[in-house]
């Protein structure tokens, strides 16, 4: 009976597993990307956390399989396609976060507002939460309209 269990457990992880690898390789393939290691393991590490993530977190998060240089051109990679996107922080460091499914190559449909928690430092895109408008002169033309909210997230209460 144990040993049934065990396999059914077995089973269901395989497949989620497999379920995770097929969408993983669809994302990439539908953004005209070859299918490597590095944007696998990168795409995977956004796909399964909360909250942005910094080129260091990715870092950790990969260990020491891809170097730097590697993971800074998969994140740019990953920017350009419209697969994930920056937010800019008060320190002038970038973070980033899965793009919405309305995102293309070069164009960000990502007019949300980023949450930074002052007790857990985790920085929460507010899909929900549109960015309110902003009323420029004629002569104005906005390009990019960026709202950071810093707070205390509901985990922290």
């Amino acid at each position: 009976m144990q040993i049934v269990l065990l396999q059914i457990l077995l089973n269901k992880i395989c497949n989620f597993t497999g379920m995770e690898s097929a969408a993983i390789n669809d994302i990439l393939k539908r953004n005209q990307l070859s299918v490597t290691g590095s944007r696998k393991k990168i795409l995977d590490i956004f796909l399964t956390n909360n909250g942005a993530l910094a080129h260091h977190d990715i870092e950790e998060k990969t260990g020491e399989k891809f170097d730097r240089v590697t993971i800074y051109r998969t994140l740019q990679t990953f920017v350009e396609k419209g697969i994930i996107h920056t937010i800019p922080t008060a320190d002038n460091s970038v973070l980033y976060a899965l793009c919405k499914d309305e995102c293309t190559t070069g164009y960000h449909h990502d007019n949300h507002v980023h949450f930074v928690c002052d007790n857990c430092n985790v920085t929460y895109c507010l899909d929900d939460v549109v960015t309110p408008e902003v009323k420029l002169p004629k002569t104005f033309k906005p390009k990019v309209i960026e709202v950071l909210v810093s707070g205390v997230c509901g985990n922290c209460g």
